[in-house]
């Protein structure tokens, strides 16, 4: 009786592998971005930055409209730059939600990357203007909505051949049932 029950469990593991038409694919590991690498952009420019430690003056637009002014000598850049990384559509679950269009700009060369209709990804558009071997800028609207919360901000980098040299967050959040905020932050780096 003992090995007929082996003999039965052993069918039955038999029975719940990959037939012979299972196909293993295998999954790449460093896919090439189809959009404009915004992670690869901002992952240099931390470890440039953590290792240079510009100044920084930081821009802070306070709920009554008063306008603050700080200068911060040391930076944490991987923190500091957390946000920009809601810009990166190179996310797998995300190739082919985004048509690319070339935008006319002055002095550089343009993609618009828009989002396609009945696309849910929190990146609405993301414009990149290119200069010759750097993006000059990088703007993006990052919109989250839901019954509970509406949240828009307006992403926006600039840069030359020597790195980031300023950035800002534009936002508007809303809870329901409670007043709307609007804020906004600029941050100039002090070379």
């Amino acid at each position: 009786m003992r090995n007929n029950s082996w003999l039965g469990i052993l069918l039955l593991l038999a029975a719940c592998g990959p037939g012979e038409d299972a196909t293993v694919r295998p999954i790449p590991i460093n896919r090439k971005p189809i959009y404009f690498d915004v992670k690869g952009f901002l992952d240099s420019q931390v470890v440039f930055l953590n290792r240079r430690q510009p100044i920084v003056e930081k821009q802070v637009r306070l709920r009554d409209g008063k306008v603050e002014t700080t200068c911060v000598a040391k930076t944490d850049w991987s923190k500091e730059l957390q946000i920009f990384y809601q810009m990166d559509i190179n996310k797998p679950a995300l190739r082919g939600a985004y048509d690319v269009k070339n935008v006319n700009q002055p002095a550089a060369t343009a993609d618009l990357y828009q989002r396609k209709a009945g696309v849910k990804a929190a990146v609405r558009e993301l414009l990149v203007a290119s200069a010759i071997n750097y993006p000059a800028t990088i703007n993006a609207t990052v919109i989250q909505d839901n019954s509970l919360f509406y949240s828009e901000k307006k992403l926006s980098l600039r840069a030359d051949a020597q790195g980031i040299k300023s950035y800002s967050v534009e936002g508007v959040q809303k809870l329901v049932m409670f007043d709307t905020v609007r804020y906004s932050v600029r941050t100039r780096v002090v070379r």
